[in-house]
């Protein structure tokens, strides 16, 4: 039996994932942050008989206390995770600005994957053959990374931080097994193709017509969950590895800088340590 953490597990591929894993006899905990959805998740998991192998845990990961909390919760009730899937991200019209003084989308989408990772890492290794998947759009253009303004203070465009966040989480990966050079873990960023799926998020006019757009042109999620079980099932050898559908996409590339990633590892850290504990 498999051990297998979700982050965002409510929702579109997340909740498929862990419905997945829980009919496969798996044992599957779920992050979210709405709790009517936590039970419905449960309720269905009860009417298969699953009921006992699931765990819903509320919280919100765009707070970084909320992260630890869940991450010592784990760790206090399970000695091995098999799978971590980072799923969650919601997306804003209009900045957000976290209790934590943080742009939320760079605290959701960022913040809390290194997190979990890291704060992870010792129960993954416990693992026979454990494996990070980060669902995000692996790779694209390190040119447009604002550097001086990561969380967009001082312009805000929604899409150009969702855009950006997705590189973060590249770079994250790149700097995780940079960190860990010996580790076992298999790390795997993947965008399965745009999918029928939630969307979850804080839509203006325009971006809500698009969004609307999106799901009637978007592939069935049995046809994305394929592409994501494919890796998850048969976890690549490299300790690194990124997939544009079933496309890979070189991790040693420009996008995937050693450099930036090991920037963006100081910045993270440096700002950790300014937070209160």
């Amino acid at each position: 039996m498999k051990t297998v953490v979700i982050t965002g597990g409510t929702d579109g591929m997340g909740k498929a994932l862990a419905l997945t894993y829980l009919r496969r006899g798996d044992r599957v905990v779920v992050i979210g942050t709405n709790a009517g959805k936590g039970r419905a998740l449960l309720e269905t998991a009860a009417e298969f008989g699953a009921d006992e192998r699931v765990e819903f845990i509320q919280a919100d990961l765009s707070t970084i206390g909320e992260n630890r909390r869940v991450i010592e919760r784990i760790e206090a009730a399970h000695r091995v995770v098999d799978i971590l899937v980072l799923a969650a991200r919601y997306y804003r019209a209009t900045r957000f600005v976290t209790a934590d003084d943080l742009e939320a989308n760079f605290a959701l989408f960022y913040l809390s994957r290194y997190l979990f990772v890291h704060g992870l890492v010792t129960r993954l290794e416990q693992a026979d053959e454990p494996v990070v998947l980060d669902l995000s759009g692996p790779g694209g253009d390190l040119a447009g990374m604002r550097w001086d303004d990561l969380q967009f203070a001082r312009t805000y465009d929604p899409d150009a931080v969702m855009g950006q966040c997705g590189k973060l989480s590249d770079l994250l990966a790149v700097g995780f097994t940079r960190r860990y050079p010996d580790s076992r873990i298999r790390y795997v960023l993947l965008h399965p193709g745009l999918t029928a799926t939630a969307f979850t998020g804080e839509y203006d006019a325009v971006s809500a017509e698009i969004v609307a757009g999106m799901r009637e042109r978007g592939q069935p999620m049995e046809a994305a969950l394929t592409r994501i079980l494919r890796h998850l099932d048969h976890p690549p050898t490299a300790p690194l590895s990124a997939f544009m559908q079933d496309n890979p996409v070189d991790v040693h590339g420009a996008p995937f800088s050693p450099e930036a990633a090991d920037r963006l590892a100081r910045l993270t850290a440096n700002l950790l340590d300014r937070q209160p504990v």
